[in-house]
């Protein structure tokens, strides 16, 4: 079993403990905030990437009812508890790395720390399918873990499950965004405090399609 697989089963499997963990943290409210003012267009279509139990989709949907929101997710068993969170929200099972074979244009996607279970390769190919999925002037906003690709490896959840996680840093992810025709508007830095009393070192870019 290569390490994605590893990965998805883990989040499937613990997709209810990732709710209860993350369904109310408002640590990274102010990004979403900041996304939400950047979409101007009235009624825009949102694409939301790797959308877990629907914790970011419940919070922009508040903040912006006229959001027309679809969003996927890898596990199935996210998605079902997205689907209970925000009934007014189209959910398919997904993975991110399938996006290029949709048709739909969108004036914004969010993907919310999806980009940490993508190998260099893949986070390469999932830049150009965002930006193939995004209109002129769209926004793309995305966090991922700041730190060095070469120390990318397996990480323990607290059920003993593992996920693999790859670590990016700014300036490659800013020359990934360039040669994708983006903009990159801001550049946000998160700390966030891990169970293991260590601290995440997070980044939040928003850009814009040019």
């Amino acid at each position: 079993m290569d390490s994605y697989q590893i990965t998805f089963q883990t989040w499937n499997k613990v997709a209810s403990l990732y709710q209860d963990k993350f369904m109310d943290l408002d640590l990274y409210n102010d990004t979403y905030d900041r996304f939400c003012e950047l979409v101007e267009k009235s009624h825009p279509a949102i694409f939301e990437i790797g959308c877990g139990p629907g914790n970011i989709t419940k919070y922009i949907a508040v903040k912006r009812p006229d959001f027309q929101i679809d969003a996927i997710d890898v596990a199935p068993n996210m998605i079902e508890l997205a689907k209970a969170n925000n009934p007014t929200v189209h959910f398919n099972v997904l993975d991110c790395r399938d996006i290029g074979r949709l048709q739909s244009k969108y004036d914004a996607i969010i993907a919310g720390f999806c980009m940490p279970y993508l190998s260099k390769e893949d986070n390469a190919k999932f830049l150009r399918d965002c930006a193939g999925l995004l209109k002129k002037d769209g926004i793309f906003y995305f966090s991922t873990i700041k730190g060095n690709y070469a120390n990318s490896d397996f990480v323990a959840a607290s059920t003993g499950d593992k996920c693999y996680i790859y670590y990016y840093d700014e300036e490659y992810l800013r020359h990934e965004l360039t040669q994708n025709n983006f903009e990159v508007l801001e550049v946000i830095n998160k700390q966030f405090p891990k169970t293991d009393s260590t601290i995440s070192d997070d980044m939040v870019f928003i850009a814009k399609k040019m």
